[in-house]
């Protein structure tokens, strides 16, 4: 029975990642911010070492925050700003490094990092900028564990979810969580070594950095 530990899952698409998961018979391992904070780095340090030696075949970090709204030139919020990096870049990074060699024990090794359209430098509008930084700054992580952990075979890559109707993504959205997770998990179930460090929408197409 393979197994996945996914951040973040105690709504959205995370919980719905939980429920295909282990509707899948995967062995899951959800985390949510009353028992790892993924602004705590010394947190996600001690829940790693409670996990022993279990392998971890798909690493999911999920978990993150869209921080304070409708900042711009003038209104920024450096204080919000900050919190958003740390919760979206530092906390999987944290995870990704006390994780890795869970990750490197397993059958699958597979780390997805949570991105999001909004990241790619590419298509950037200059909207909701410190949340599209962080997920730019995200995705430049997944490029670059996908090199420095390509000796132990370990695949990563970014994935976006698509515009989603959750508490981030909003009621107007076109996506279901079910049917952006659906997606999620396909592109997950077939990526290969030359996969790594690719960032993938849900629907399987490569997103511009």
């Amino acid at each position: 029975m393979p197994t996945a530990l996914i951040t973040g899952t105690s709504r959205g698409l995370g919980k719905e990642l939980v429920r295909q998961y282990a509707a899948d018979r995967w062995q899951v391992i959800g985390t949510e911010r009353r028992d790892m904070d993924m602004n705590d780095v010394a947190q996600i340090r001690r829940y790693a070492a409670k996990l022993h030696d279990k392998p971890i075949d798909l690493l999911f970090c999920n978990a993150g925050i869209s921080g304070k709204r409708g900042m711009a030139i003038g209104s920024f919020d450096f204080q919000s700003w900050e919190e958003v990096l740390r919760v979206n870049l530092l906390g999987p990074a944290a995870l990704a490094e006390a994780l890795v060699d869970h990750v490197a024990a397993s059958e699958r090794k597979t780390i997805a990092l949570m991105s999001s359209r909004l990241g790619s430098i590419g298509e950037s509008s200059g909207m909701t900028l410190p949340y599209s930084t962080s997920k730019a700054a995200l995705n430049m992580l997944a490029k670059g564990l996908a090199a420095t952990l390509a000796s132990k075979a370990i695949i990563v890559v970014a994935v976006s979810p698509g515009w989603v109707r959750t508490d981030m993504g909003g009621a107007g959205a076109p996506l279901s969580p079910e049917a952006s997770v659906r997606g999620l998990r396909k592109v997950i179930e077939g990526l290969t070594p030359r996969d790594s460090g690719r960032f993938l929408s849900h629907d399987g197409t490569e997103i511009p950095w």
